[in-house]
């Protein structure tokens, strides 16, 4: 549902045509957070891969949104075992510890319990505390195993009204989501702007040459 947070935000589901925000969201991770997150250091390149929208099209991404931005986000995947998915988290520096991690698990749990999924997968490495406590507040059993932690968690059966939730849930999130296009296209046109003033800077810069050397 479209839920503001203490943080300033919003969660909802990102939409197969707002998987740009995803990606974009996956490179502004630092260093820590993008190891966290991926189990490891991994290059912009892979991420670039890793969300391209052909590779996105059985997941279903939860979305944390701050004036438009993602800046965080709940991964959920189905695994070749039939009622069984992963789940994976990232959040932004800025905004880690701040309560958006549970709230984007408690969404991604509405959604797996709403696709019949009774066994929930988290992984995560050995030394990401926030996750294990995470995993933990919503009584997730931890293993440790090789460097890294493995949380399965039950999904209690769908009653009724959970699906209602949801679907009453995706109504507003699309609307939402209509409401954020003013500030995309706001930043896509800054990005526009800062490169026409660079293209711009290198002509003048250029022609300065042109005329120094001309002398």
């Amino acid at each position: 549902m479209y839920e503001p947070l203490v943080s300033g935000g919003t969660v909802r589901k990102v939409w197969d045509g707002e998987t740009e925000l995803y990606r974009q969201h996956l490179l502004r991770l630092d260093a820590e957070s993008r190891r966290n997150r991926f189990g490891g250091a991994v290059s912009d390149e892979y991420i670039r891969r890793y969300a391209d929208p052909s590779a996105l099209h059985d997941a279903v991404i939860c979305g944390f949104f701050v004036d438009g931005v993602l800046r965080g986000a709940a991964e959920l995947r189905l695994l070749e075992h039939p009622g069984e998915a992963e789940a994976a988290l990232s959040i932004e520096r800025a905004w880690q510890s701040r309560g958006v991690g549970s709230a984007l698990f408690e969404r991604v749990l509405l959604v797996a319990r709403n696709r019949q999924i009774e066994r929930l997968h988290v992984l995560c490495l050995a030394e990401n505390w926030r996750m294990q406590q995470l995993a933990r507040k919503f009584h997730a059993q931890l293993s440790f195993q090789s460097g890294g932690a493995i949380g399965k968690l039950k999904a209690a059966r769908p009653p009724p009204l959970s699906i209602m939730r949801e679907l009453a849930a995706d109504s507003s999130d699309l609307a939402a989501a209509i409401l954020d296009i003013p500030a995309h296209l706001a930043e896509r046109f800054e990005h526009a702007n800062d490169a026409a003033e660079c293209r711009a800077r290198d002509a003048r810069y250029e022609r300065l040459m042109l005329v120094d050397n001309w002398r």
